[in-house]
């Protein structure tokens, strides 16, 4: 069950797990249970990859597993070579914004960039420096200049040129100061000014909150904002791809909190711009490109608050009428996300207990009977059936596993006695009632 796990894995799964969070890396190694989901992303990771592009909507209930899910399509997109990024909305992101919220998401997107090399993140100045390099090599072949030489200072303004032309082959919107900007990193990567390649990723990254600033440091007449940070974003998939990479993925986590905005008005923004995102993807407007949002089903099917509240959305993320839990059809932008079997269950809390006991180099005194045991426990807890989530469960085991390691001789009856229930679920049942200003 260990045979190919990392230490560091080990450690990120058990320590998030424990942390009520889905850890960064080595999801793969406790996937249970979504096997058909998995082929259906494989099948539309491969159409993304020949230049087409895709919206998918995961959608359950609380602690049903949607950000593991969207941990794990990180790692399968990672394998296909894909760019990936993971973001959350919270009440400071989101899509639509005139106060700087959409260009803080973009802000979280490219803080978490994530390639093969750099999973957990982080790797965008790894991306830039790469293909500077790129073009360094191009420009060394066709002007049949050495290696060594081409990052001589006198042919600094041949780089420049060449970043520049192939910045403005790739890019539609936005492309001269994107340009400028990857010029000025190339002047810091190529002379050593720290300060300046700095500068230049901070632009990059959507840091920058005025243009006095940006044209003070880079030059530059723009910045990445509310209204341009989307085509910003269209801008680096292509520069993704040019470089070889398969496509962009990027992952929005957290939905309820786009059902949450109180007022109406800047609701039906947000929506409006998941429409033109979904409109650009599946209309052929967008190469290579695949986000992913997850959210309850509150957030997609309540008519006056969620996604179903506006029209052009609903049409187009209805259920399938033929899909049945036994046919499923995976091929459709809304996958709903059903809770774990008690089969499964029993297996990931055994692949958790293995890795524990990997982690901590020691064999945690509990069998599979002891496992069966705790979860009858708590499955027949009062309360289980309407709150229990897997997410419970499995901080519950490793909370226990976690005090036998340090108490070998404690009576594990008697810790299974002591589990509660508690109803972990956001209040999202009363939001209706809010009155909308």
């Amino acid at each position: 069950m260990t045979d190919n796990i990392k230490p560091k894995e080990a450690t990120a799964i058990i320590n998030s797990l424990i942390g009520g969070v889905v850890p960064k890396i080595g999801v793969q190694h406790i996937t249970v249970g979504r096997s058909d989901e998995i082929n259906a992303v494989v099948s539309a990771l491969e159409d993304v990859k020949n230049g087409h592009s895709m919206v998918k909507f995961w959608i359950g209930d609380f602690g049903s597993g949607k950000s593991f899910m969207l941990h794990l399509l990180n790692t399968v997109a990672l394998k296909q070579k894909f760019v990936v990024a993971n973001a959350d909305f919270t009440p400071d992101n989101r899509l639509y914004s005139t106060d700087g919220k959409g260009a803080a998401l973009y802000a979280a997107i490219m803080d978490n960039v994530a390639i093969q090399t750099k999973p957990e993140g982080g790797a965008l100045p790894t991306l830039m420096e790469k293909w500077i390099e790129q073009v360094i090599m191009k420009t060394s072949e066709e002007n049949n200049i050495p290696l060594q030489n081409i990052r001589n200072a006198e042919y600094l303004p041949l780089i420049q040129t060449n970043i520049m032309k192939t910045i403005n082959e790739i890019t539609e919107v936005g492309g001269f100061d994107f340009g400028t900007v990857v010029v000025k990193y190339y002047e810091g990567y190529i002379k050593d000014e720290e300060q300046l390649r700095r500068n230049a990723l901070k632009w990059l990254k959507g840091e920058y909150s005025t243009k006095t600033e940006a044209k003070r440091d880079l030059g530059v007449r723009e910045i990445i904002d509310d209204l341009n940070y989307y085509d910003m974003l269209k801008n680096f998939c292509k520069l993704f791809v040019s470089m070889g990479y398969s496509g962009f993925m990027i992952n929005l986590d957290e939905a309820i909190n786009l059902y949450k905005i109180s007022t109406s008005v800047m609701r039906e923004k947000n929506y409006e711009k998941i429409l033109t995102i979904y409109n650009d993807c599946f209309q052929g407007k967008i190469s290579n490109l695949f986000i992913n949002f997850a959210g309850t089903k509150e957030v997609l099917e309540n008519e006056r608050r969620g996604l179903f509240s506006y029209h052009a959305l609903k049409s187009r993320l209805e259920t399938n009428k033929f899909e049945t839990a036994e046919m499923r059809d995976f091929a459709q932008p809304v996958i709903r996300l059903f809770p774990l079997s008690h089969n499964e269950i029993f297996v990931l809390l055994k692949k958790l207990k293995a890795i524990f006991d990997f982690n901590y180099k020691m064999t945690t005194n509990i069998s599979d009977d002891d496992i069966l045991a705790f979860m009858e426990e708590m499955f027949n807890k009062p309360g289980a059936s309407e709150f229990l989530t897997p997410r419970e469960v499995i901080r519950d085991f490793l909370n226990i596993l976690n005090i036998l390691r340090q108490n070998p001789d404690i009576d594990k009856a008697r810790l299974f006695g002591d589990i509660t229930i508690s109803d972990e679920r956001p209040d999202t049942v009363l939001m209706d009632s809010i009155e909308e200003l």
